[in-house]
């Protein structure tokens, strides 16, 4: 049936959000539809059913989708453990390491299985939704892209662009997007579409009517802020966007936010819940005041540990349970509180470091990366190898020790049940409210999925995007000087 490359004018312009929309609103229709990434670089990622790893954004998108995440929605996932190298992900299995500089020449490789990954599913689905990473006017690394219009050219597929309107600027950005690429892929660049407005949209029409003048390219409507909305995210740049209540009488989880979080979407689960507050911190005064303080997953464990130490956070934490205020760990939190955190395979640097001594636990770092779904909402993904070697409780994918708790396992608060019991102990430690367990964790993902469709087919035109996708780009789109030299690959 056809194909969509839904671009960005930056990261975070709302890619993720609009693909996961038109997902939904298509299997709204009866389409048979699957969302696709190239190339995700995310600290969040999940485990497929087939014990695939992808990219978070990708896994709600293919829900959204009605579809079986796997693999091919997300061929390639790069996990940064620094600034400079990140751990690659190849078709849902360990591949290696990336250096920055080495990535320009791996990038062939890479988009050869990115390639054959979109064209399977192509095969396999009616419409292919894509989503483009970063800007498609990377022009730095357009002749070897496969993302953005790498992508599109071999797909032929039409590309919308979105932009962030609450960030400002964004019509010259859109401009801007447009009047750098070269005269081939200018013409894939089908229209715009504006994210994040808040007001009344008659106030934007002279921006969008200029926008079309100088571009010959329609704008396929405005999206609203969605202040009730959250998905699933994709990198750590939404994480100061989780909730925080003001409310003194609710439970206060803070979460530590690592310099290399990941997997932070466990704590959406705790976020739904009325009687409680999250918030990420780094703040030791923070992490002393809180009910509960929980220590997320980590890509550089043995990293983040020193920097706990650095920070005070180490103190603070280790103060909190000296004083019988719980503490919980979830993977790489898990690993940290507990004792010696061996690495003799250098799988993050080598050598031997004491933990926080919290829990009676030790980790041993292996080479081959844990993938599983130990539980229907629960899944793994770790080298480090947990061993409890003292007196504990047992807790799923863990231990308890006292006020302090550690699980191996995401995604386990996603289980109402599993949930609900956690802040009820909780809740009685603390003397704040427990939940009723009333509150369903995957009803209100749906609810927040059905949102987001509604607000695509109030607000976008959604019969002209049907008919992008179904007949390709327009033949009569115009060019946008100055226009870059040709910058494709040959």
């Amino acid at each position: 049936m056809g194909s969509l490359l839904v671009a960005g004018t930056t990261s975070d312009a709302g890619k993720t959000t609009v693909v996961t929309g038109l997902c939904r609103w298509l299997a709204r229709q009866g389409v048979r539809v699957a969302p696709y990434k190239a190339q995700n670089m995310s600290n969040n990622s999940m485990v497929c059913a087939d014990g695939a790893e992808i990219g978070r954004a990708q896994w709600i998108q293919a829900v959204a989708a009605g579809a079986e995440p796997e693999a091919a929605m997300n061929p390639v996932l790069l996990k940064p453990g620094s600034d400079r190298r990140s751990h690659v992900v190849l078709m849902g299995e360990p591949w290696g390491e990336l250096t920055a500089r080495g990535f320009l020449t791996e990038r062939a490789e890479l988009a050869k299985a990115a390639f054959a990954a979109y064209d399977d599913l192509a095969s396999r689905y009616d419409v292919v939704i894509s989503e483009g990473a970063g800007s498609p006017t990377e022009i730095n690394l357009r002749q070897s892209d496969y993302v953005n219009m790498g992508l599109a050219q071999h797909t032929k597929a039409p590309v919308v662009v979105v932009g962030d309107i609450d960030r400002g600027g964004v019509f010259a950005s859109m401009f801007g997007t447009v009047a750098l690429l070269d005269a081939a892929d200018q013409r894939l660049i089908s229209g715009f579409v504006v994210n994040k407005f808040r007001g009344d949209v008659s106030l934007l029409q002279p921006g969008i009517d200029m926008l079309s003048s100088v571009t010959g390219r329609p704008t396929y409507g405005v999206l609203p802020w969605l202040p009730g909305l959250w998905l699933d995210s994709e990198d750590a740049l939404d994480v100061p966007a989780r909730r925080l209540s003001q409310d003194s009488s609710v439970l206060t989880i803070a979460v530590v936010r690592f310099p290399r979080i990941s997997n932070f979407t466990d704590l959406d689960a705790l976020a739904v819940e009325p009687t409680t507050s999250v918030f990420f911190t780094a703040s030791p005064a923070e992490v002393r005041d809180a009910d509960l303080v929980v220590l997320p997953g980590s890509r550089a464990t043995t990293s983040d540990l020193a920097w706990l130490r650095e920070t005070g956070l180490a103190d603070a934490v280790a103060s909190r349970v000296a004083d019988g205020r719980p503490v919980l760990g979830i993977c790489g939190g898990y690993q940290l509180l507990g004792g010696e955190i061996s690495d003799p395979q250098g799988v993050e640097g080598g050598g031997n470091h004491t933990g926080l001594g919290l829990l009676p636990v030790a980790t041993t770092f292996a080479v081959e990366k844990v993938l599983a779904r130990p539980a229907p909402t629960a899944y793994e993904i770790h080298h480090g190898v947990v061993t409890v070697t003292g007196s504990a409780s047992e807790f799923p994918g863990g231990c308890r020790s006292g006020v302090v708790w550690g699980t191996i396992w995401h995604g386990l608060l996603d289980d109402d049940t599993a949930r609900h019991a956690f802040l009820a102990e909780i809740a009685a430690l603390t003397g704040k409210p427990a939940p009723d367990g009333s509150v369903s964790f995957a009803a209100q993902r749906e609810a927040r999925l059905d949102l987001l469709a509604d607000a695509i087919d109030e607000h976008l035109d959604t019969a002209a995007l049907l008919a992008l996708i179904e007949s390709g780009t327009p033949a009569d789109l115009e060019f946008v000087p100055p226009g870059a030299p040709k910058l494709s690959a040959p």
